[in-house]
């Protein structure tokens, strides 16, 4: 089992976090019955958490990821969003959830949202294992989330600073 370690206070268990996991894979499994889903991780940050989800879906899905730029190596948003890797399967017809780590401002995922409603999709929603509010600053609804927490840095579990930490398998916040 994880423990809090100097320099990090663990959060979430890698026992909690997978259990949440299934729990989340068995609602999206019913509420995307009988459609064509496809799941687009973020990366890099959504790659675990991407890769546990699908397997916690009990449906016939399509899943590919795309690049996003806004954070580089710093803590601190850099403020522009693109898309750097763009989804490499069609979206036509099929309905998109995008599988993030954590939604924070909020900025992101509402420019990402709002880019894939243009696309030819059916639908798009958003899943993400970390709803973090206390920092949102441009209004996104989340429509699985994971865990919503308020408190620290978080990473581990694909959650990084400056890209350390992702290989963590339970979450942490940096002290």
């Amino acid at each position: 089992m994880a423990t809090s370690q100097p320099g990090r206070e663990l959060i979430l268990s890698s026992r909690q976090i997978q259990d949440r996991v299934r729990e989340l894979g068995r609602q999206i499994t019913r509420d995307y019955q009988g459609r064509k889903l496809v799941l687009l991780g973020v990366l890099n940050g959504a790659f675990i958490f991407t890769a546990d989800l699908c397997r916690a879906i009990a449906l016939d899905l399509e899943i590919d990821f795309i690049r996003v730029a806004s954070y580089g190596t710093s803590t601190v948003s850099a403020g522009a969003i693109r898309l750097l890797k763009e989804p490499g399967i069609d979206l036509a017809g099929k309905d998109v959830l995008l599988v993030e780590d954590i939604v924070d401002t909020g900025a992101t995922m509402a420019w990402l949202r709002d880019h894939f409603r243009q696309s030819p999709a059916c639908s798009v929603r958003i899943c993400s294992l970390v709803d973090k509010k206390e920092r949102r600053t441009v209004p996104v609804e989340v429509d699985y989330t994971g865990f919503d927490l308020d408190r620290g840095f978080l990473v581990g579990y694909g959650l990084d600073c400056a890209e350390q930490y992702r290989n963590l398998p339970a979450l942490y916040s940096l002290e």
